[in-house]
């Protein structure tokens, strides 16, 4: 099996001006090339945006540190949608279509999904970024991209505050204590089961819990509820991703909410878990063996 992991320029490792995060690039590298090795299989790691790559000479690509997507999103569709017309992709272009708008959260909560209350903003401009406060009964809100990664263009603002430039459309939602005080949850599953859990905390004074802000992560043994709420956000949707990681956080009222459902490029955090490679491989060469 030969596998082609989907990388971004600045994650590769000849990159002369690497990402900050770039290591965690590594790590699932890594962890990933050991697992497939034992298989006498084989990973690769390709710039999204190589014009030069031959996509059909890979059994399957793995989306994974492509990490500049949101600031070329049509581009980058259309290079997936290219790959999956000569091969195997995961996870699929309509997956990612779907799930790179964090619009996605509208469907889940109509689903029955608990999330974090939203307000969107497809043009933010002082007005309506006002009336979000009232709209969340909030005076402490986080803006978003609705297309975003990394914290990148995101604001947390207080009632009052000058209202910064925000050209995208973005999403409100109220600041949660619980990510400076708890962390933020996230689960991940491979091929639909569970396959480990981890706590994201923010670098003191911060609330962003990316590695890129000082973030760190412990792992964690989620309880038979918080993993039940995971699950049901899965079987929401109509195909099982390949992999997925589910971010959540703790409401006022004591319970899970969602924050987010990473179906594009999350990192999975393979150094807080254990055989995250091998399942990996498994899930794949299920899968391709069903063609």
């Amino acid at each position: 099996m030969r596998i082609a992991y989907l990388a971004c320029r600045l994650t590769l490792p000849d990159s002369p001006e690497r990402r900050p995060d770039a290591f965690e690039h590594d790590q699932m590298m890594e962890c990933l090339s050991a697992a497939f090795a034992a298989h006498y299989a084989t990973v690769e790691a390709i710039a999204w945006d190589d014009e030069d790559a031959d996509w059909r000479r890979f059994d399957a690509v793995l989306i994974g540190s492509t990490w500049d997507y949101q600031d070329h999103l049509q581009r980058f569709l259309d290079r997936l949608a290219k790959i999956e017309s000569q091969t195997m992709l995961f996870n699929d272009s309509a997956t990612v279509r779907w799930n790179c708008r964090k619009t996605y959260l509208k469907d889940l909560s109509e689903r029955g999904a608990r999330t974090v209350p939203t307000v969107w903003l497809d043009r933010p401009a002082g007005a309506n970024v006002e009336q979000a406060f009232d709209a969340l009964g909030s005076d402490d809100l986080v803006f978003k991209r609705q297309v975003g990664a990394n914290a990148e263009g995101q604001f947390r603002l207080k009632r009052g505050d000058p209202v910064p430039p925000m050209p995208e459309p973005m999403m409100a939602q109220p600041f949660l204590p619980a990510i400076q005080s708890e962390g933020e949850m996230s689960l991940v599953f491979i091929d639909g089961a569970f396959s480990h859990g981890l706590v994201k905390s923010a670098a003191d004074g911060d609330y962003r819990i990316q590695s890129s802000y000082g973030g760190r992560e412990k792992p964690c043994t989620p309880d038979a509820a918080d993993i039940a709420a995971a699950t049901s956000i899965l079987e929401t949707l109509a195909e099982t991703p390949l992999y997925a990681r589910i971010d959540m956080v703790r409401g006022t009222d004591g319970d899970m909410l969602l924050m987010e459902l990473e179906l594009v490029e999350p990192f999975l955090y393979p150094l807080q878990a254990d055989g995250l490679g091998e399942r990996i491989y498994d899930a794949a060469a299920r899968r391709l063996s069903t063609i």
